[in-house]
């Protein structure tokens, strides 16, 4: 999804614009994105997670199957509609056209304006437009409602724009920011300030004169205008070097003072699309120095959710009501801003501040929200947080000394980090047993593990070492990326996306060369020849399963959009970034080096999520696929799911 498009589809929405008796039962599903279960159980033996061990004693705790791959929008699409991807259609976070071998985003997309009315260079979309979820199947939640039972769906990945099916949603995961997906801004006077590596947001440079400077905040192009002009609001920094502060002042209308080191509060922004129409943003400043240079880091623009202009809640006015209750929120799908950190915009220290202020954020909200749905007369609460996932994937280096990246000086000191954010999980929990009636059933549930990251394979590489993939020009010295490369013509698989590789088929493919009766020999010597694959560093299998998707995947309808296999890399490996994309990287394998040393997308079976009840259900659920139909027959509902 293109920012305009995403922000066209957002103004089509500005534009365009009997009492349920109270339930015999309730639940209480708590989402805690990327618990893993054997840290869990370490932390329980320890003492230091005493609700969740109340949790055990009382009900239980087993570990949770994830999906195949163990991706986030795939594990939480497994959850919500009970089918897997060959059913639900979500394979990996992208997939690819065939026909162009151009990548999509897998769970959502901009429709198509429609018919637009053109008056000068305004551009006025008339008819169509929109969000679209590409998740098919129905949420579990369609069918407690069906049966008279109130939900509330709040923060569940994978379901931007909101189903609508629900009493009550705010949408998780995969919400976009104002420039149509999740970019900070970073605002730096120093002279050619190194942007290699920065890929989650912008770099700005701006010059100091008599301890003032500014510059704009940027959203997405205005989808009204027909030379796509990029929305703006102007802003000015002062500076008082002496304190160590500056004032900074956002179009006429806002005011805010920080010294160094210091988060602002949400800042509201309003960018005018006409003069008669704004789009409404809130963003949260860091001044980051003074001196030597003025650096200041602005987050991604989120929706506010109290002038609302996306579809991130059902009803439109239930986001506002939450924001009133408690205050402005940030709406974007992972708050936790990962790539600064990893682009070395944020430090560790920064980051891990921003971090626990959007995890303080879900947690307090969390409490006003148990507390309405007490009074209520619904039936199921849903309540994410992927607080853990996001500083897992940061920080998980600091549990593993021998990491590749290990640095005493830099990681020692945050030994205790992880155990500490599952401390504030058990927090959530024991308010959760102390506030919920009797007659409430409380769920605690991962979508997946976690383990360290260490080794990288580049599985576009690997193809062409082992001669399924063939080069236009082998001696290249620097590959272009993209598979700019590639010889189509004597090609016979090719990687996309973490953990998918194609078979380039007849056909199918835009330049297909494979038979499809040549298909599944060579899928037999692909997949022989990736589990003979031994690390060299390690002695051991690089990779340990190779999934075909005729023989994983049960559920049908959507499984020819999924790659050919999918990848079981081996606990502790997992698929290049660059790979990811086409790139041909040097070696097959190597150190994983990258700040976003955790990671999950191996072997599913090496990387279980968690599964606490309060007491025992009455159907089992060892599967995320099966544990809605769990929490269904719990309710007492006999419809089958999926239906």
């Amino acid at each position: 999804m293109t920012r305009a498009i995403a922000l066209a589809a957002t103004v089509l929405l500005l534009l365009g614009c009997g009492g349920a008796k109270a339930p015999e039962k309730r639940i209480i599903v708590l989402g805690f994105d990327g618990m893993d279960y054997s840290l869990a159980r370490e932390l329980i033996d320890e003492g230091r997670l005493p609700n969740f061990a109340r949790l055990e004693r009382e009900g239980s705790f087993t570990p949770l199957e994830t999906s195949v791959p163990p991706e986030s929008p795939v594990a939480w699409s497994n959850f919500i509609t009970g089918m897997d991807s060959g059913g639900h259609g979500i394979f990996d976070f992208i997939h690819r056209d065939p026909a162009t071998l151009l990548p999509y985003a897998s769970d959502s997309r901009a429709l198509p304006e429609g018919f637009t009315l053109k008056l000068g260079k305004w551009r006025f979309p008339i008819t169509g437009g929109g969000f679209e979820s590409l998740r098919q199947g129905e949420p579990f939640w369609k069918t407690l409602e069906e049966s008279g039972i109130e939900t509330w769906i709040l923060r569940m990945p994978a379901n931007y724009p909101t189903s609508g099916l629900a009493t009550r949603e705010l949408s998780g995961m995969g919400t976009p920011d104002l420039n149509g997906a999740s970019f900070f801004s970073f605002y730096t006077s120093e002279l050619f300030y190194p942007t290699e590596g920065i890929t989650g947001g912008e770099v700005f440079e701006w010059d100091v004169y008599d301890n003032v400077a500014e510059h704009k905040l940027f959203a997405a192009e205005n989808p009204l205008i027909e030379d796509g002009e990029r929305l703006s609001v102007d802003f000015k920094v002062y500076l008082d070097p002496a304190i160590q502060a500056a004032k900074i002042e956002v179009a006429d209308d806002v005011e805010l003072v920080l010294r160094v080191g210091e988060w602002s509060d949400w800042v509201a922004i309003e960018f005018d699309l006409l003069p008669f129409k704004s789009l409404h943003g809130i963003c949260r400043f860091y001044l980051k120095s003074i001196e030597p240079e003025l650096e200041l880091y602005v987050s991604p623009i989120n929706f506010d959710p109290l002038l609302p202009d996306a579809p991130i809640s059902t009803p439109a006015s239930y986001a506002t009501e939450l924001a009133e209750a408690d205050g402005r929120f940030y709406t974007q799908g992972m708050p936790e801003d990962t790539k600064a950190l990893t682009g070395g915009v944020l430090e560790i220290d920064q980051f891990l501040e921003q971090a626990a202020i959007a995890g303080r954020e879900i947690a307090d909200q969390y409490q006003s929200v148990l507390a309405d749905f007490t009074d209520s007369t619904a039936g199921l609460l849903f309540y994410y947080t992927g607080n853990p996932d996001q500083i897992s994937h940061a920080m998980w280096i600091t549990r593993d000394p021998q990491h590749p990246a290990w640095d005493e000086e830099t990681y020692g000191r945050y030994r205790d980090l992880i155990p500490s954010v599952y401390e504030s999980l058990d927090r959530m929990v024991g308010h959760t047993l102390d506030t919920m009636s009797s007659d409430t059933t409380l769920v605690v549930m991962s979508d997946h593990g976690f383990a360290s990251w260490r080794r990288s394979l580049n599985l576009n590489t690997w193809l062409v070492e082992n001669g399924f993939m063939v080069l236009s020009d082998p001696d290249l010295e620097v590959d272009p990326g993209f598979f700019g490369n590639v010889d189509w013509s004597r090609t016979r698989a090719y990687g996309m996306g973490i953990n998918g590789l194609y078979i380039n088929l007849q056909g199918r493919e835009k330049n297909g060369v494979v038979s499809p009766s040549e298909r599944e020999a060579l899928m037999d010597e692909i997949a022989t020849a990736l589990l003979a694959t031994i690390d060299p560093e390690t002695g051991a299998p690089a990779v340990t399963k190779v999934y075909r998707r005729e023989e994983v995947y049960k559920d049908r309808g959507q499984l020819e959009i999924g790659p050919d296999i999918q990848m079981g890399y081996a606990k502790g490996t997992r698929g290049s970034s660059q790979g990811a994309l086409g790139d041909i990287e040097p070696q097959v394998l190597r150190d994983n080096l990258d700040d976003w040393s955790g990671d999950h997308i191996m072997d599913h079976e090496s990387v279980p999520g968690v599964l606490f009840t309060s007491r025992q259900l009455a159907r089992e659920a060892p599967s995320l696929k099966s544990l809605a139909a769990a929490i269904i027959a719990e309710m007492d509902v006999k419809a089958e799911f999926p239906q």
